[in-house]
């Protein structure tokens, strides 16, 4: 087993990949293909920012996706121009604005996501099956407990 500031430094390089903007840029891509003009890899962190939070004011969205509010609104206006996100009132706030999904942005969402899954699957299913589960599991763990968990 290698010193563990190898391991390390390798899970770290490894992330680095996954974290880059250009390789979030063109999964997006793909799972976004053929959805609509207004679903591309540009709106895909909103829409599937919602699909994971429910109903955001585009400042607390903005938050939780890594943009600024008014790139959230931007892309937002996009998604409710094509239907697939609407505004709303917030009941705490009479003055503020809440996005959400419509059905159909619920149903792209979908699609998006049983792209993703299949894409995961279809690569895992090259691997001997007890090492795909494993990783699984600890890819799971790792983020429940490693430097990325939300909870101490």
């Amino acid at each position: 087993m290698p010193p563990a500031g190898d391991l390390g430094d390798a899970v770290a390089e490894a992330l680095g990949t996954l974290l880059r903007r250009s390789t979030r840029a063109a999964l997006h891509r793909r799972l976004t293909e053929g959805l609509g003009e207004a679903v591309d890899d540009v709106t895909y962190p909103v829409l599937s920012g919602l699909a994971r939070t429910g109903p955001r004011s585009a400042a607390d969205l903005a938050a939780e996706i890594g943009l600024d509010r008014s790139g959230v609104s931007r892309r937002a206006t996009r998604l409710e121009e094509a239907g697939l996100l609407r505004r709303t009132a917030d009941p705490d706030d009479r003055r503020a604005t809440l996005l959400a999904l419509t059905e159909d942005g619920e149903r792209t969402v979908a699609v998006m996501r049983h792209r993703l899954a299949a894409s995961i699957e279809d690569t895992l299913a090259t691997w001997p099956p007890g090492e795909a589960r494993a990783f699984a599991r600890a890819l799971r763990r790792f983020t429940e407990e490693g430097p990325f968990a939300t909870a101490p």
